[in-house]
This record gives structure tokens, sequence and C-alpha cells, in this order.
């Protein structure tokens, strides 16, 4: 599906009825900070030919608490509204309003679907 299939497609739906899917790998610190896996190459014999030894095969990308427990949230199964439930029983003082996590949070997805981190269901082809 190309780019302005996608687009014509996330236009016509709400953004809160969208299913996160990760395309990313992640691991978890020992403070509940989850760390994005970006591979260098996607290709392998790119990665194969111009990977130098001494490098690391990823670049990793620090997600703060929230964007942390976000990505945690993002099970492919659950749309974005739910996940904005579960982010505010899980941040009870920090989050004040249904509205403001709503915005938060499409704004953070949005931003991880601009850079490819995260894809929906819905436009998966």
């Amino acid at each position: 599906m190309n780019f302005f299939q996608r687009r014509k497609i996330l236009k016509k739906v709400n953004f809160l009825d969208l299913h996160p899917v990760r395309v990313l790998d992640h691991q978890s610190g020992e403070d509940g900070k989850v760390t994005l896996l970006m591979p260098r190459f996607k290709n392998r014999i790119n990665a194969a030919l111009f990977q130098p030894p001494s490098k690391d095969r990823y670049i990793y990308i620090n997600l703060d608490v929230f964007g942390s427990r976000t990505w945690l949230f993002i099970d492919g199964t659950s749309n974005v509204a739910e996940i904005c439930i579960r982010l505010l029983d899980h941040f009870p003082t920090e989050l004040t309003s249904l509205e403001e996590t709503h915005e938060r949070v499409t704004k953070f997805l949005s931003l991880l679907y601009q850079q490819r981190y995260v894809t929906f269901h819905e436009i998966q082809g």
C-alpha cells in the first residue's frame, strides 16, 4: 500500500479507533523505561557490507515514563482510546483528564507512525 492510500485511510477514520501495532523491538530497563531498538540497516546484505564490526547493530531510542508505558500498552488488539484509559488508570495524578490524555497519546502515536516505529491494523495490507 502506497503513501497516498494509507493517508486516505487515516483521514477517513477517527484516530482513537485505530489499533496500533509495534514495528520495532524494544528492551525494558530496571526503572521501567523502554528503549526502542532500530536496526541501522534493514537489508541483511547492506548490513553485512556496510556495518562496521565495532558499531552496534541498533540505534537506541530512549522513551520517557509516559512513552514507555504507552509503548508497552500497544499490543495490537487495543485501540488508542483503550490505551488512553489504561494510561489514566496507571497515572492518576500526572494525567488530569481524558481529553488531555487523548491529545498526548495521539500526538505521540502520530510521531511514532511518521518515524515508522508503529503502524496500524487498519492500514496494513
